[in-house]
């Protein structure tokens, strides 16, 4: 770290302390009953994480869904992060990142017979939701980065954690990553850690159970990252394209973390140039000349455009999305995978909880 960035960082510490007072007395308020955390009569699943930066919520969520939707009416609900729009909204195939935003259009996009909602306020979300306002009676509801939204009580929480970042070294937010203290994953029923190599072995996992201190009352799992082959960002090139060692790579990201994606790329060619974006990133018209720009700046014959599926979505909704659409531009699936054989336990577990729980339409005011 350079030594700039050391003397600012020192300046944020009383600020982390400041805020971990005022994440303190809000979470006692929650926990006396001062302010209200309200349940709903229908399963409803919360997955979120404890720190700032991706922890792989997006894909946990649509595995949830491909385990669910067989057998029960789903939907997911999220405050829809850098939309335009205001309010509560379900997504259909014609809404853009503008309407809900770019996570829940990649849900929409990939799952299309699942209700996906908006909503600022969950409360607000669930109730709309259980009032009839969608398409379908509903079993089960999954809530979008939600455990610190404490006005909702979710009948399983879901914490993430990032392998590679150890939530009991870190601080609190501004000088560290912790949106509150690592002992408040106590909330959670279900600790996933994610980001996991793929050869974890079982004396790993105890030894991350011990520096979690995790109650009896709560499950451990571990996931790793799968990442797929490249498909079409706007449908115009249909046959599948398959990265080697010639390929030349512009790996473009507007995510939070990156880096898994760049090394992963890495192994299959040394040529990759990386443009970095902020998460969430507006792509202007100025970035897509630079994009434009870089690629045909590249030599040789096999050079391609990558990107993630969560930028796929807001690269389809740009007004000069022409540009992009002249240029071989994929993005890179992504899924999750169980190790150490958690897979079937975790399935076990999340279909028995909607299974036994019952929906009786109980809404708030």
């Amino acid at each position: 770290m350079k030594k700039g960035n050391k003397f600012i960082r020192i300046f944020l510490l009383p600020l982390s302390a400041l805020y971990g007072i005022v994440v303190s007395v809000r979470n006692k308020m929650f926990d006396y009953n001062i302010l209200k955390s309200l349940e709903f009569n229908i399963p409803v699943i919360s997955v979120g994480n404890i720190t700032v930066g991706g922890t792989g919520k997006t894909p946990h969520i649509e595995y949830l869904v491909s385990i669910l939707k067989n057998q029960f009416n789903v939907a997911t609900l999220s405050r829809g992060y850098k939309r335009k729009s205001k309010g509560y909204l379900v997504a259909d195939q014609t809404s853009t990142v503008y309407d809900i935003g770019d996570e829940p259009k990649q849900i929409k996009q990939k799952f299309n017979d699942i209700t996906v909602a908006v909503c600022g306020s969950r409360v607000n979300g669930i109730n709309k939701l259980l009032s009839g306002e969608a398409d379908k009676k509903l079993n089960i509801i999954l809530l979008d980065d939600a455990f610190q939204h404490r006005y909702v009580r979710p009948g399983l929480s879901i914490l993430l954690i990032d392998y590679n970042r150890p939530i009991t070294k870190d601080f609190l937010l501004p000088y560290g990553n912790l949106r509150e203290r690592a002992h408040h994953m106590k909330r959670a029923n279900i600790i996933i850690v994610s980001k996991t190599p793929k050869d974890l072995k079982p004396i790993d996992r105890r030894i991350m159970e011990k520096e979690l201190e995790i109650f009896p009352y709560q499950t451990m799992y571990f996931t790793s990252l799968k990442y797929g082959n490249p498909v079409s960002v706007f449908g115009q090139i249909k046959k599948n394209y398959l990265l080697d060692e010639e390929s030349e790579i512009l790996l473009v990201t507007g995510i939070s973390t990156p880096r898994p994606l760049f090394e992963y790329l890495q192994k299959i060619t040394l040529k990759v140039e990386h443009l970095v974006f902020s998460d969430h990133h507006n792509f202007t018209e100025k970035d897509i000349e630079l994009i434009k720009s870089e690629f045909h700046n590249m030599e040789g014959g096999n050079k391609v455009i990558i990107t993630t599926e969560k930028d796929a979505m807001r690269f389809q909704d740009l007004e000069f999305r022409e540009v992009l659409e002249q240029l071989p531009i994929f993005f890179i699936p992504l899924e999750i995978d169980f190790i150490l054989k958690d897979k079937e336990k975790f399935d076990k577990q999340i279909i028995n909880y909607v299974t036994t729980n019952k929906r009786n339409s109980k809404l708030h005011s």
